[in-house]
């Protein structure tokens, strides 16, 4: 039989592979940031938590916090050089110059207040029980707060049934990830591991049912909105003029459009409402 020393390892090792997937699982999101040199409708929000998660999980997992526990404290330093190039990029390519300023005081005062609690405890705590206790629950808050925070972008889903800034590949990961991690603290049991993960589990789950529900939905929100680009490139806009008459619309066949010349001014019925077509820039309409 496997010893629980070798399983717990085993299992370990999987967390790490799956959470460093969890990491660079947003790699496509901030390529198309870059690319569009916007960060758009994107929150910087569960990327400022998971940062804040990593470095209290890369203390737990420290020799001098817990002992026998390496293989937290690796994966979660590796995501904490991940998260902050996230972070970094997100502050460059964000247009508004407030919350730009504000995304940089968060990140300072994130670090900050970490190493303001690592020199506390150090200071006054000499057990590793009791520092063990402290930065398990701030790694349990941090945690919940990690794996809550895309409840802001699942309202944005449910909102405009489009999930198209809730990348898969994230909640994918992110449910693996809350799976193994429950599973690696069950034996030896570590509560402040299991509680965090245990509602990750939910959560992500959660996200992988919105995703299943408005991924059709999605689909035709971006056909329709890679049409209405195609038709921006192509110079053409649609004019509509409303009058105040009965809701009557006449349309003109395509090829059918009057060739307007300089200085003449179409008469339009008065109880109706015309749609025209033309290229940008052809002519200017006085109403």
């Amino acid at each position: 039989m496997v010893s629980p020393a070798v399983a717990r390892f085993a299992v370990g090792i999987l967390g790490n592979i799956i959470s460093f997937s969890l990491y660079l699982s947003p790699m496509p999101t901030f390529i198309r940031i870059c690319k569009k040199g916007s960060v758009e409708q994107y929150s910087a929000t569960p990327y400022l938590l998971t940062f804040l998660n990593c470095m209290l999980w890369t203390i737990y997992g420290m020799p001098f916090i817990q002992p026998n526990n390496i293989l937290l404290s690796t994966i979660s330093a590796s995501g904490c050089l991940i998260e902050s190039i996230y972070l970094m990029l997100f502050i460059i390519n964000t247009e508004n110059k407030k919350k730009k300023i504000i995304l940089i005081i968060l990140v300072l005062g994130e670090i900050l207040a970490v190493g303001i609690a690592l020199a506390l405890v150090l200071t006054f705590m000499h057990t590793s029980k009791d520092r063990t206790r402290i930065f398990g629950l701030l790694g349990d808050v941090s945690g919940v707060l990690m794996y809550a925070s895309p409840l802001a972008v699942m309202k944005q889903v449910v909102k405009t049934k489009s999930v198209e800034y809730m990348p898969l590949a994230v909640s994918v990961t992110c449910f693996g990830s809350a799976v193994i991690w429950t599973l690696y603290a069950i034996r030896p049991f570590d509560p402040y591991v299991v509680a965090p993960n245990a509602i990750g589990c939910f959560l992500g789950l959660a996200q992988l049912i919105l995703y299943a529900a408005y991924y059709k939905s999605t689909k035709q929100q971006m056909a329709a909105k890679e049409v209405a680009e195609e038709k921006v490139e192509m110079g053409l806009k649609e004019i509509i003029v409303v009058t105040k008459g009965p809701n009557k619309v006449n349309n003109l066949p395509e090829n059918d459009y009057p060739t307007l010349q300089e200085n003449d001014h179409p008469t339009l019925p008065e109880n109706d409402c015309v749609i025209l077509k033309q290229k940008e820039n052809d002519f200017d309409t006085n109403i």
